[in-house]
């Protein structure tokens, strides 16, 4: 277990290092970094596998015991969620190389695509990972490095402006990250998330209450929860159609596991957050509102994953076994079923050379193929049965009836309005983009065998994507039964603790 829990971490980055020095070797990078990746995965399938045999693991690296080293915790969620983002940077990582190997995506630049995106894979492994908040923060600064560079490949004015605006957002976030870390040491003497469960329960009420503000705010900006959103659908749709899926799928999830983490940890309550299911009901109706105004189908997209990050907030927010149950579902759906629509989405605009939605028309016609993969993940991000998004939102639901507070009923209601109209957004591009009569002019398909074949390596992963999806409703007894447990885990801390700090 000491080589297990830290190997999804150092794994990619021995993988960048590798990739940094071999960077213009073209055709060794696309072998090495999806095999670098493959690895992740294996390991972090051995790793649920750990857990659910042994239960919460701790490691202490450099042989320094808790709290004065470094410490990385495996329990019940980060496992599941380092499993199913190792899962998804795999499928992405192939569908880049296959758009780059047949000739089709001349923005990659191998010999930076693939060591940022290992570094980037490092990093979010990393977030589920670590057992004090100042590698924690190491994690998300690890990210923001890798991001930046992802984010500004073959650049443009429009991407190096988002990437400013990007950056900018992520540097103010993290100043406040520093400076929450700072006073909780001051408040407490530690930052070891373990010791800090026990020390915050011993500070005044209006500290403990400043610093749980502090942390929402940090992590309400790098989670994109309204109003601290407006950053997101400036700087994501403007990057490379992959490097996009990963933001969306992952990065903004990260903050909300860190968040979740925190405050389960740090700031556990006996009833429901006010200023979180404010905040919840906000982000879900702003984000699902905007999806409907705009085009340009990433900003749509973008939106969407705005309001849905309401839905994980909202489960938060109660406090409940029940809630945070429906938050982990709607994490495990909402990391695939993101990534997944943007995956189509470059499909898209490869048959058409088009990315808005008044020019997008008549691909049912065109590619009933590219049709049927894009209609399954819309109606599970819309929620219709039996769909994985239907079962996420079921047990946010019915978590949020089960309360008996009046005001998480209230959000329960904007919470089926939000699924409403994320149905009326994913029918607005289904009607613009699939039903309408094809243009007149579409692009040359490709002719030679490697851009055929890199379509082919597109394609198959988008719809592996699509079938993962699916194995959720599939299994979603275990799943849900995980997820119980590592919610029940979440608000009983002692066999966390235990694991980090021994009988002490």
């Amino acid at each position: 277990m000491n080589v297990l829990v830290p190997l999804p971490f150092v794994l990619p980055l021995l993988g960048a290092a590798f990739a940094l020095i071999v960077r213009r070797r073209d055709t060794l990078l696309r072998i090495v970094a999806p095999l670098v990746v493959t690895g992740v995965v294996a390991a972090a399938g051995t790793l649920v596998a750990a857990v659910a045999r042994d239960g919460v693991t701790a490691v202490q690296l450099g042989g320094w015991a808790a709290p004065l080293g470094i410490t990385l915790v495996a329990d019940r969620l980060s496992a599941l969620l380092v499993t199913v983002s190792a899962v998804v940077l795999l499928a992405i990582m192939i569908h880049g190389v296959g758009e780059g190997a047949g000739g089709l995506g001349g923005e990659h630049e191998p010999g930076v695509f693939y060591p940022a995106y290992l570094t980037l894979t490092a990093g979010v492994c990393l977030t589920f990972l670590a057992g004090d908040l100042f590698n924690l923060f190491v994690a998300f600064e690890v990210m923001l490095a890798s991001s930046y560079v992802l984010l500004t490949l073959s650049p443009s004015r429009e991407r190096v402006q988002a990437g400013m605006t990007y950056t900018a957002v992520s540097l103010t976030s993290s100043i406040l990250f520093l400076t929450a870390i700072g006073l909780t040491y001051a408040a407490t003497g530690t930052v070891n998330l373990a010791e800090l469960a026990t020390r915050t329960a011993e500070l005044p009420t209006g500290t403990r209450t400043g610093l749980a503000m502090l942390f929402l705010v940090v992590f309400g900006i790098k989670s994109a929860i309204v109003p601290m959103h407006l950053w997101l659908p400036d700087s994501y749709p403007v990057a490379i159609t992959q490097i996009t899926a990963v933001f969306a799928a992952l990065l903004t999830k990260a903050a909300i596991y860190s968040l979740i983490r925190v405050e389960t940890l740090l700031f556990p309550r006996e009833s429901l957050s006010w200023p979180m299911l404010g905040l919840a009901a906000l982000t879900l109706l702003v984000g699902t509102l905007g999806a409907l105004t705009h085009d340009d189908l990433h900003r749509v997209l973008s939106l969407t994953l705005v309001g849905h990050i309401g839905y994980m907030l909202f489960g938060l927010s109660l406090f409940t076994v029940a809630g945070l149950t429906g938050a982990i579902l709607y994490l495990v759906h909402h990391i695939i079923v993101q990534a997944t629509l943007f995956l189509v989405s470059d499909l898209m605009q490869g048959l058409t050379g088009e990315i808005t939605l008044t020019r997008l028309r008549g691909l049912a016609i065109v590619s009933p193929f590219v049709s049927v993969l894009f209609f399954i993940p819309a109606l599970s991000v819309s929620g219709v049965p039996p769909t994985s998004g239907f079962i996420a939102k079921l047990a946010i639901f019915q978590a949020g009836v089960g309360s008996g507070s009046t005001a998480a009923y209230a959000v329960t209601g904007v919470a089926v309005l939000a699924s409403l109209l994320t149905l009326m957004a994913m029918s607005r591009v289904w009607a613009l983009a699939f039903w309408r009569t094809p243009a007149a002019e579409l692009p040359e398909r490709p002719h030679d065998a490697a851009a055929r074949g890199g379509v082919r390596v597109m394609r198959t992963v988008t719809a592996a994507m699509v079938c993962v999806g699916l194995l959720i409703p599939a299994f979603a007894g275990p799943l849900t039964d995980w997820s119980h447990r590592a919610a029940t885990e979440l608000l009983d801390p002692v066999p966390y603790v235990r694991a980090v700090l021994g009988e002490r």
